[in-house]
């Protein structure tokens, strides 16, 4: 019986591998015959994670992302300080009872709402289609993979979503 725990190449010291009746049992017997002619999940993953279009993928995704975060926790870290440290602008009154501080609150709120649909916008216009071609790729190539471990159970089970 083979395990197929890609992390798990070599046994650790002290693990035995016997099989109950005192024997060590030969974990890797179908592999001791040959390579497997198809790669493992583990393999169509580290590929698909070296490849250029999943590198792009992250690269955008870094573009908008670091930037926005950075600009954003500079904007709330200004409110905070200028709460602690100028209470008196930040009591200047705007229009009535409204000040400078319910001001820039009531901006960080909107801050929020702007950042969002941007991140929503970029993702559905930059990354979203070629994510979804990667997942698309990736499914194809471990497909067949699934089938052919629990066929001999009887069953035939796929991986993906919906199908």
């Amino acid at each position: 019986m083979r395990l197929d725990d890609p992390w798990d190449d070599v046994p650790a010291p002290g693990r035995s591998g016997r099989d109950g009746t005192g024997d060590v049992a030969d974990l890797d017997a179908p592999a001791a015959a040959g390579p497997d002619p198809e790669p493992s999940a583990a393999d169509i993953y580290l590929e698909v994670h070296r490849s250029a279009a999943f590198r792009e993928v992250r690269r955008r995704y870094r573009r908008f992302v670091a930037p926005a975060a950075v600009a954003f926790l500079l904007w709330y870290l200004a409110y905070v300080v200028a709460a602690t440290t100028a209470p008196e602008l930040m009591a200047r009154p705007v229009a009535g009872a409204v000040n400078v501080a319910m001001v820039a609150g009531l901006g960080q709120f909107l801050t929020t709402f702007l950042l969002t649909w941007a991140y929503a916008r970029h993702a559905r216009l930059r990354r979203d289609r070629a994510a979804l071609d990667l997942r698309w790729d990736t499914q194809e190539m471990t497909r067949g993979l699934g089938r052919e471990r629990t066929r001999g159970l009887g069953q035939e089970t796929t991986r993906g979503f919906g199908r």
